[in-house]
Order: structure tokens, then C-alpha cells, then sequence
């Protein structure tokens, strides 16, 4: 890598990390050219170099954080040896990482977030299709030994997920849910649902 490229790659993470600061500190309405700038220290032309437009900036931090996310709850998975193991460990994953990173957690779980992930589903599908297939690699032998009850990798995903990324939802908006017991509680719970044990 060149010393210009590497520049240029420096100046991209500081960006990111001030607008995740800024999101954190003022919502998506705050989250506006001239405050990235201000905080970042950075110029309007450098972020417009970057990152074309602000809402360019604010989708690559939204790829950044989902890239970790992803990465993190695929090593919990790598991590384990039964499907049950793997269930509460990446639910636990999951949540902890909710916990450590809130701004981003906030960023992923926001309507922003979803909104593009509706505009952008295939994109964004093949820009995750090694994670995603990483994901459903983990399920298929396990669907075939019988752990798993004999449904779509979507759909057990779904299962998995759906409560996971709901209690992280409520946990950054309304505060009335406890992480410590969702990650307690919640393994069991889903894995009542995708078990192909009956009961």
C-alpha cells in the first residue's frame, strides 16, 4: 500500500469514528456534514472524496459495523460443538457486542438501518455471502444430524435471531430489559424453537 493510500485510509476511519460519535451523541438529525466535519477535523472535501455524499458516509459506517458484528457472532459459532452451544453462544455474542458498542448497536438497529437494508437487500446479501453462507454452512450439518429441526436456513436464522436483535432493540430504546438475563434466559427460549428434539 502506498503512503498516499494509507493516508487516505486514515482519513477514512476518522471520519467513520467521528460520525459514529456524532450519531451517538446527537441521532441521525445530527448527524450532518457540517457536524462530521467539525468533529473529525477533517474537510468537506476530503468526506466528499471519501465518501461521496453524507448518507455515502453513513452507509459505510452502517457496512463497517455490521462487518464486525457479523464477524463476532460467526466466531462464537466457529467456537462451538453442538447446536445448543452454538445458539447460546451466539446469542450472547450478539448482545454483548449490543452492550460494548451502543452507538453502533443504535445505528444497526435504526430505521436507517432497515431502510436500507430493504433498498439494498441483494447488495447487500452479496456483499455478506461468505458470512451469511458461513452462517448457513454451520446449519446445514447440523440440520442433517438431527439437531436442528429440518427447516430453511432463513428461516431458522429468523428463529435464532428475531428474538436476539428484538430484546437488543428494546434494551437501546426503551432500557427495560436486562441483557445479563436476556443472554440467560433467551438460549433455551430459541432453542426450544429450532430444536428437532419434540417439547
Amino acid at each position: 500500500m502506498s503512503p498516499k493510500q494509507h493516508r487516505g485510509q486514515v482519513t477514512a476511519g476518522i471520519l467513520l469514528d467521528a460520525a459514529l460519535r456524532v450519531y451517538g451523541e446527537s441521532g441521525e438529525q445530527g448527524l450532518t456534514v457540517n457536524a462530521v466535519t467539525r468533529a473529525s477535523g477533517v474537510s468537506l472535501g476530503s468526506l466528499y472524496h471519501h465518501f461521496g455524499s453524507i448518507d455515502g458516509l453513513v452507509d459505510a459506517l452502517l457496512m463497517r459495523w455490521l462487518e464486525r458484528l457479523l464477524d463476532e457472532t460467526a466466531a462464537a459459532l466457529r467456537g462451538a460443538d453442538t447446536a445448543r452451544e452454538g445458539i447460546g453462544a451466539l446469542v450472547r455474542a450478539y448482545l454483548a457486542f449490543v452492550r460494548e458498542h451502543r452507538d453502533a448497536a443504535l445505528l444497526l438497529h435504526s430505521s436507517r438501518a432497515d431502510r436500507v437494508g430493504m433498498e439494498r437487500a441483494g447488495e447487500l446479501r452479496d456483499t455478506q455471502e461468505a458470512r451469511v453462507s458461513a452462517f448457513a454452512l454451520w446449519l446445514e450439518p447440523r440440520i442433517a444430524a438431527g439437531e436442528l429441526a429440518p427447516l430453511p436456513p432463513s428461516l431458522l436464522e429468523s428463529l435464532v435471531l428475531g428474538p436476539v436483535v428484538g430484546a437488543s432493540r428494546r434494551w437501546l430504546t426503551v432500557g427495560d430489559i436486562d441483557l445479563d438475563e436476556a443472554a440467560r434466559l433467551l438460549p433455551d427460549r430459541i432453542w426450544r424453537s429450532v430444536s428437532a428434539e419434540p417439547g
